[in-house]
């Protein structure tokens, strides 16, 4: 299994590398190298919250499937949202995603 690392900048502003297998989601990544308090994931990926949130960088984010409409209608309810956010849960990251950066927002709620 491919391994990648991705950078994470929390909700403080501050960047972390974290590692992941390929087929792991950003939530996943995250949560197993910052903690799950890192991003909440409250709805563990069924897509019902936007406390998974992430804002992802001009040029990565078209590397990812576009979000379904499931997604985009909750990602409606998400703080901060930017052109280029996410859902954590729904990223699926894979082999040449290495070094992408993503950006937690300094709130996430749960809806």
């Amino acid at each position: 299994m491919s391994i990648i690392k991705i950078q994470v900048e929390t909700s403080q502003g501050a960047v972390r590398e974290v590692s992941a297998g390929a087929g792991c989601t950003v939530l996943e990544a995250i949560q197993r190298g910052l903690g799950p308090e890192a991003l909440e994931g409250a709805c563990e990926g069924a897509v019902a919250c936007t406390t998974c949130h992430v804002v992802l960088q001009e040029g990565e984010f078209e590397k990812f499937p576009p979000a379904s409409e499931e997604e985009q209608d909750m990602l409606d309810l998400a703080y901060g949202l930017k052109p280029t956010s996410r859902l954590g849960c729904q990223l699926v990251l894979k082999p040449g995603m290495e070094d992408f950066k993503f950006s937690i927002p300094c709130r996430n709620r749960n809806n």
